[in-house]
């Protein structure tokens, strides 16, 4: 299933209304408190170009130094406060010259993209030849829940569709890892977006000053296995990929 099939808003505007929203009231979190941090620190050194898509205030490359595009004009003013060089802008019409970065980061915005093909083509053509793509994406259409058509996903990825398309655009898989901490609880998933929609402001207060905080303090170490894992079970999946 897909919102993509349901007569609706443009995606666009549903992802940029939901993450003014989000990060209006918030700040920004250092990426070293993510359970990314252990691979990014080891990227890093050989990436002096680093651009982030999507990163909202919850950015896991560094701050400063690094590029960053994102629609919520309330996230890129704080990420531009703080040393980054941060634009509104769109991930299917990035503002870069061809091969400019050797470390591109998406967390958790491709699968909001209706035309995830122009994702995949523009982080393709801005990566340099041998750079880095470090991104995380929901998996299987049989997980869809009320939470993905609430927060603008256009998509939950079948395995395979995502190493076709991987495959097709020249990235190669070097690494992978179980991701996310959206609960699989259904009712409480149900429960969330009837407060989100009847009691938005307060329901994103909880998000941000409790909920977020609680999630972060029990991350588990992501464990990264050679190549494509076994994604039977996995509900998201972090990968780290070449660009060929």
């Amino acid at each position: 299933m897909s919102v993509e099939s349901q007569p609706s808003r443009d995606l666009t505007d549903i992802n940029r209304e939901f993450y003014e929203g989000l990060w209006g009231a918030t700040y920004v979190e250092r990426p070293e408190r993510f359970n990314t941090w252990p691979l990014i620190a080891s990227l890093v050194p050989q990436a002096s170009a680093r651009l982030e898509v999507g990163a909202g205030l919850r950015p896991r490359l560094p701050v400063a130094g690094t590029e960053f595009i994102d629609l919520s004009a309330a996230a890129v003013a704080q990420l531009n406060a703080r040393g980054g060089r941060a634009a509104v802008g769109d991930i299917t019409a990035l503002p870069f010259a061809d091969g400019s970065f050797d470390l591109v980061a998406a967390f958790d915005v491709i699968e909001h993209v209706a035309d995830d093909r122009r994702v995949f083509a523009e982080l393709a053509r801005v990566l340099a030849p041998g750079g880095v793509l470090v991104c995380a994406v929901p998996l299987h259409a049989a997980h869809w829940t009320s939470f993905d058509v609430y927060v603008g996903h256009a998509r939950r990825y079948e395995p395979e569709v995502l190493r076709a398309l991987l495959d097709e655009y020249g990235f190669v898989i070097e690494q992978s890892a179980v991701f996310g901490m959206q609960p699989n609880n259904q009712r409480l998933l149900d429960y969330g977006v009837r407060m989100m929609t009847r009691h938005r402001r307060r329901a994103m207060n909880w998000y941000n000053r409790v909920f977020m905080p609680l999630g972060m303090w029990f991350q588990k170490r992501l464990k990264f296995t050679p190549g494509f894992m076994d994604t039977a079970r996995v509900h998201e999946v972090a990968l780290v990929c070449r660009r060929v």
